[in-house]
């Protein structure tokens, strides 16, 4: 199907080229003979290489400690238990950022100063992303938090970097609604939780969810709304303007979850990694207040931790009116993290991923129909679907196929309401092609039954040249989704 493109062999994501660490991993040896702090946590295993223990909190938190001092030039700490990050990851999502910012895709607007400005949502004890966007890149930051641990120590990890601190401005949250001491969590606030091995390569503090005070009411399946402290609106002050926002949302549901399998141990309390709904309602609260903030952000981004979620998260973007979204995928050791970018801004190019712009057939299945829906009945509706955006459909019953003239005017209108969503190998099309170089779009739909209740839906593009790449793959993928939300919703 379309959109869950699978890698070729061979090929995989790997670290962002312009990563400290991409091409040099730490090392380990290295740094035990010149931090002695470091030292004692470093063994050999028996093929000579360094290591350290994974699941000794002090050991990944002294690891963090001398990577920002050794590579970064940064003092930092952070006190016991607290969420603790892995500096290579982190430095992916800044420079992922720094690739959406220097893209031409959303037009630069804030043109009367060079610096770019920040705001990181749920900063944690640790500041990481603040500290380092400033000093790899000079960039100004807001970082936000509500818990008085959170605000006394990523303020000390500012200020013992003088060098940078003036570019830092550490905000705290308050509180409007926060959970009455009633409604009790079976753990109590502030016992530490293990992280998940994936948790570790990702995990942030992430200290914007509050202690979960729907905790039992998530049990039953109700309320998985967000309901902690304000994340953008209400700390976002009037007329300020950013060029981005980031975000390590809290993964969790609840604390047990966060501690399943724990091959790692980063720390992390219940504040930094749990809130009702875990990342999927704690990220459709940051896309609600980007519809109130609209403008105020270039770009609003979070990373995503279940890919699950991403397809969600991407349709909700959509509906709320975003002029394109982007996605990337985050690798560190045997983890995968998703970011996850929109704006509102008018986009001046228009995107589709080039493995299915040059691609003149296309393919997905219907799964799950009823017994009474049949393969013809599909086919009236991929008819309908094409009449009503004007084009010439005309159906064949005999050979279960719909032949389909697009005119090169509505080939255009498409192309201007609809933006895909792009991975870092796009192709850019202009909004507008001029219209003498367009032509007329020739494509047929057939429908195949496959077994009971499956149904394969194939398009093929009737003419060898297209005159503008995309358009086919966009059409394409409505179809699916106006199918499947036709055929497939509410029957699994």
């Amino acid at each position: 199907a379309m959109g869950s493109k699978k890698r070729k062999r061979g090929e995989r994501a790997t670290t962002h080229p312009r990563n400290k660490y991409s091409d040099n991993p730490p090392d380990f040896s290295l740094l035990a003979s010149k931090y002695s702090t470091f030292a004692p946590y470093v063994f050999y295993s028996g093929d000579g290489r360094p290591r350290i223990d994974w699941t000794d909190f002090n050991a990944t938190r002294e690891l963090t400690r001398v990577l920002l001092h050794h590579d970064h030039g940064l003092n930092w700490w952070i006190p016991d238990g607290q969420l603790c990050p892995t500096v290579p990851n982190r430095s992916n999502y800044i420079h992922w950022i720094e690739d959406l910012l220097s893209s031409d895709i959303i037009p630069k607007v804030h043109a009367d100063r060079n610096t770019a400005k920040g705001f990181d949502i749920g900063t944690g004890t640790n500041c990481i992303y603040p500290l380092l966007g400033a000093s790899l890149l000079g960039w100004k930051f807001v970082g936000s938090d509500f818990t008085d641990v959170a605000l006394e120590w990523a303020e000390k990890n500012v200020k013992s970097n003088p060098h940078i601190s003036e570019l830092i401005e550490i905000r705290r949250v308050n509180m409007e609604n926060p959970a009455s001491s009633s409604e009790e969590l079976n753990d109590e606030p502030g016992k530490y939780g293990q992280c998940t091995d994936t948790d570790f390569d990702n995990g942030k503090a992430v200290v914007i969810g509050p202690s979960p005070p729907a905790h039992l009411q998530m049990h039953s399946g109700i309320g998985k709304g967000y309901g902690g402290p304000p994340i953008l609106v209400g700390v976002v002050k009037d007329g300020e303007k950013f060029d981005f926002c980031m975000c390590n949302p809290p993964f969790f549901e609840t604390i047990e979850e966060a501690g399943l399998n724990p091959k790692t141990s980063c720390g992390g309390t219940v504040q930094e990694m749990v809130c009702p709904g875990g990342e999927s309602a704690f990220i459709t609260r940051i896309i609600e207040d980007s519809v109130q903030l609209r403008q105020s952000f270039r770009w609003y981004t979070s990373m995503v931790g279940r890919k699950t979620n991403l397809k969600v998260l991407i349709s909700k973007i959509w509906e709320v009116g975003a002029t394109i979204v982007k996605t990337t995928e985050f690798v560190q050791g045997q983890t995968c993290r998703w970011g996850l970018a929109w704006s509102f801004l008018p986009a001046s190019k228009k995107i589709v991923p080039s493995h299915v712009a040059e691609k003149n057939n296309l393919s997905f299945m219907l799964e799950g129909l009823q017994r009474h829906q049949s393969a013809f009945d599909v086919l009236q509706s991929v008819e309908s679907y094409f009449r009503n955006m004007g084009a010439s459909s005309k159906l064949d019953s005999a050979s279960f196929k719909v032949d389909v003239t697009l005119s090169a005017e509505q080939c255009n209108s498409i192309l201007k309401t609809q933006t895909q969503n792009g991975t870092d190998q796009d192709i850019l099309i202009s909004a507008n092609c001029p219209s003498d170089k367009l032509n007329d779009m020739r494509l047929c739909v057939s429908v195949f039954q496959q077994i009971p209740g499956t149904l394969l839906v194939k398009g093929l593009l009737l003419q060898k040249e297209i005159p503008v790449p995309g358009v086919f793959s966009v059409i394409f993928q409505q179809l699916q989704e106006v199918l499947k939300s036709k055929f497939i919703v509410g029957i699994r």
